[in-house]
């Protein structure tokens, strides 16, 4: 697995223990993916997660939410990569859904959903899509 795009991998491994409905994840940590997860715990898409410390950069396990035997991750999809970024401004902040998902923009205010993006006027970077 490369470690050139963190976020694409961690998407990846939420996205196959999906498939095998499995509970409990464990994942490479960094300052993005904690955010990224505490957005994803506020709105509801996992259940909890918690930094594992370890000699060297940590590890971030994530415990995954399922409604009815579904998950509540329907899909999450990287938008901004290494190779091809794409930043908005803060009017063109895009919706995901119609809002049924939700966007996750990193601004010069932190990691900020799409709601949150447009409510402060900010944009930037567009991270990811979920829903």
């Amino acid at each position: 697995m490369s470690r050139s795009d963190l976020i694409a991998d961690v998407f990846t491994i939420i996205r196959n223990a999906i498939l095998i409905k499995r509970d409990v994840v464990d994942v490479p940590a960094s300052g993005n993916i904690k955010s990224i997860m505490a957005i994803l715990k506020k709105n509801e898409y996992i259940d909890n997660f918690k930094l594992i410390e370890d000699k060297k950069q940590g590890v971030v396990r994530i415990y995954l939410k399922y409604i009815a035997g579904k998950s509540a991750i329907r899909n999450l999809k990287r938008v901004s990569r290494p190779g091809l970024r794409v930043y908005v401004k803060g009017k063109k902040v895009p919706t995901v859904l119609r809002g049924r998902g939700l966007a996750i923009v990193s601004t010069s205010k932190g990691l900020l959903t799409d709601k949150e993006a447009k409510e402060l006027g900010v944009g930037g970077e567009v991270f990811a899509y979920i829903w």
